[in-house]
């Protein structure tokens, strides 16, 4: 007799223990789903076919220009950024605006880079040229140039230091054709002034 007298409640307190217990997991359920991923730090996604990367001295105060012209004519250069499927990721100007302030201290970024990005290939002949913007001296600078193709698989298909002799001074560095997937006729003759086609299409 006793025992039937506390069986109700025994299953009373046994329907709201679990009903809490359900309620527990479909929030803590609800409350984990709502937590958003956490961004990759530091990831860059780059979408690019082709770079041109040139570089020149760390910390050498001279401004070198980097120019690229597509099958289509266009120009990429530091008065034009971004041209057809090309961009010019960064106008380097030697140590000309390359500090920053950190904690109240100026620091210098020695590094001497530009890049240049083709986000897509089009059929035709590339010409990648570098010109000697400002030289601060006489003697010859010394800069790297570099093409590389980055899919499917990373390729380089052209590296090579050029010689730039003072203020003015183009150079062709290199000169490729694309065909498909395939690149071709890579040299660096005959040479061709990109300058003068800026120039003459009412650029600086």
């Amino acid at each position: 007799m006793f025992e039937e007298e506390l069986e109700p409640e025994f299953e009373i307190f046994s329907a709201l223990l679990f009903n809490s217990l359900k309620a527990i997991t479909f929030m803590f359920f609800i409350s984990f789903a709502m937590i958003n991923k956490p961004a990759d730090s530091g990831k860059v996604d780059l979408k690019a076919e082709m770079l041109v990367t040139v570089n020149w001295p760390d910390l050498n105060p001279d401004d070198v220009d980097t120019y690229v012209e597509d099958p289509a004519g266009n120009i990429v250069w530091y008065n034009q950024m971004e041209a057809g499927l090309m961009n010019l990721d960064r106008d380097d100007r030697g140590l000309y605006k390359n500090t920053i302030l950190v904690n109240g201290k100026e620091v210098v970024d020695p590094l001497n880079q530009e890049i240049v990005s083709i986000r897509g290939l089009v059929d035709g002949e590339y010409v990648v040229n570098v010109v000697h913007y400002i030289a601060n001296g006489t003697a010859p600078l010394p800069v790297k140039v570099k093409v590389e193709k980055l899919n499917p698989t990373v390729k380089v298909i052209f590296y090579d230091t050029l010689m730039l002799k003072g203020t003015g001074d183009e150079q062709t560095a290199v000169r490729f054709t694309i065909k498909g997937q395939d690149v071709t006729n890579v040299t660096s003759t005959p040479r061709k002034s990109l300058v003068e086609l800026t120039r003459s299409e009412g650029g600086k």
